[in-house]
């Protein structure tokens, strides 16, 4: 396949890489960072996640934040619903899209939500009907599609029948995501061909951990596959749980920098973005975990 001439990138900090912050980060600070980010051209943001906040207390003013956004036209604000209450939550909110999730391990999907894939989708089914009943778009995200923590590899049929699922209950646009970032760019490959069987390569979106530094050649293997839809966390926010100390998601920055360089149009100011990542590490107080944020704040200084 030729390389993507244009890649449509996802920030899922505000959600995905704030939501397991000890510290607790106040609603208006996360509207600030979402008005970064589409200040520094992405027209495409995971905001929050109408979760329990028993379960994710840094997700309770999902409301809140929503509501505060100053929306711009053109881009698309997404939440995570994981069930029917979450649903009618979000809906007063007026997202975008929702998401829902499951995983191509048994035994994750056993001690993440506590029950079997099929009965994952099985739970996630009315929740799909009511967002498109809705005109809502509905976007999948598929974890640990390479490796898991409790079954180590996973293999492409996993994978392949979790996108068919997804497709059955009418997910639109799925994510292939290395959970816990163990992936390598053919096991990568493996799992897009896997997703292939169910979604054409215009509705998967590569999500990709940078656990173990493999996430920019991860990224790489799938754009020669013709993906050019891919999430990442401003500053890298977002750990992996289940690897202590662990980076979690790519940074977008280090994306960015690699796609600008590869010739290839993102839409995106780099140095805004740089910015936005620079304004949540100085509030969590600590330092960027992108590198290309690291250097170029470094020579910014010198």
């Amino acid at each position: 396949m030729p390389i993507p001439k244009r890649v449509q990138l996802i920030d899922v900090g505000p959600r995905d890489g704030l939501q397991n912050e000890k510290q607790p980060v106040p609603a208006s600070v996360k509207i600030e960072l979402v008005h970064r980010l589409q200040a520094a051209g992405l027209t495409e943001i995971e905001v929050t996640s109408f979760v329990s906040p028993k379960w994710v207390p840094q997700m309770a003013d999902n409301a809140e934040v929503m509501v505060g956004i100053q929306r711009q036209s053109g881009v698309r604000y997404s939440v995570l619903t994981p069930n029917l209450q979450g649903f009618e939550a979000a809906l007063k909110t007026q997202p975008d899209e929702i998401v829902v999730f499951g995983a191509a391990s048994e035994a994750f999907s056993q001690k993440n939500i506590n029950c079997s894939i099929a009965e994952s989708i099985e739970r996630f089914a009315p929740v799909v009907q009511a967002g498109l009943a809705a005109g809502i778009a509905v976007r999948g995200a598929m974890s640990c599609t390479v490796g898991c923590p409790y079954e180590g590899d996973i293999a492409p049929e996993r994978v392949a029948y979790l996108a068919g699922l997804m497709k059955q209950i009418g997910v639109q646009r799925v994510d292939v995501a290395d959970t816990i970032g163990v992936g390598t760019p053919f096991k990568v490959q493996k799992a897009i061909e896997a997703t292939l069987q169910s979604f054409d390569v215009d509705h998967i979106c590569g999500h990709f951990h940078d656990t173990y530094g493999q996430a920019l050649s991860n990224t790489l293997a799938a754009l020669q596959m013709g993906v050019w839809n891919f999430q990442s966390s401003v500053a890298g926010l977002g750990g992996c749980p289940y690897a202590k100390g662990a980076t979690g998601n790519v940074a977008t920055e280090d994306v960015v920098y690699m796609l600008h360089g590869m010739g290839i149009e993102t839409g995106v100011d780099l140095d805004k973005l740089i910015d936005a990542g620079a304004y949540i590490s100085e509030f969590l107080g600590r330092k960027t975990q992108s590198r290309v944020a690291t250097a170029i704040l470094n020579k910014r200084a010198g």
